[in-house]
């Protein structure tokens, strides 16, 4: 008998955690390292007056390259924090589809054990085993179930 899976798929994962994989993708590369590098590098020649024809517009100490950096810098944290979070709620949904398929697996070992020892009751095949006793007790899920939320 199918049991309705109480299981966030992807698509029900937070709504504004969607775009994080790109954004965190493309702001983790090596292009993105580069590009960075080579604005920085662009910016300072340009402000420290190396090229005659340009006039800067942000002498040394380059105060406002420092406030694009550190607004920069919290995104980025915040860029991070939030893949995490999207980690963290993609594992938890991994390890209840574990948790589900395991339950599963042992419910249905239990049931074939207790036909197999039906097929050696009529084929008069002794069955007296304590360990195939002990694997043939149903899996009490509640119990489980509390056990898991009082180690969390």
């Amino acid at each position: 008998m199918p049991r309705k899976s109480k299981i966030k798929s992807n698509n029900q994962v937070e709504r504004g955690n969607l775009e994080t994989p790109f954004v965190s993708d493309f702001l983790g590369s090596v292009w993105f390292l580069g590009i960075i590098l080579i604005l920085i590098i662009l910016y300072i020649i340009w402000n420290a007056g190396f090229i005659p024809w340009l006039h800067p517009f942000d002498p040394s100490p380059f105060n406002i390259l420092d406030t694009i950096l550190s607004v920069f810098a919290i995104i980025l944290s915040i860029t991070v924090l939030i893949s995490q979070k999207r980690q963290r709620q993609m594992e938890k949904v991994r390890e209840q589809v574990e948790f589900e398929v395991n339950v599963r697996a042992e419910t249905e070992i239990t049931k074939i054990l207790e036909m197999l020892e039906q097929v050696q009751q009529k084929l008069g095949i002794n069955t007296a085993d304590e360990d195939l006793e002990q694997m043939k007790e149903k899996l009490d899920i509640r119990k489980l179930h509390e056990r898991i939320k009082k180690s969390d």
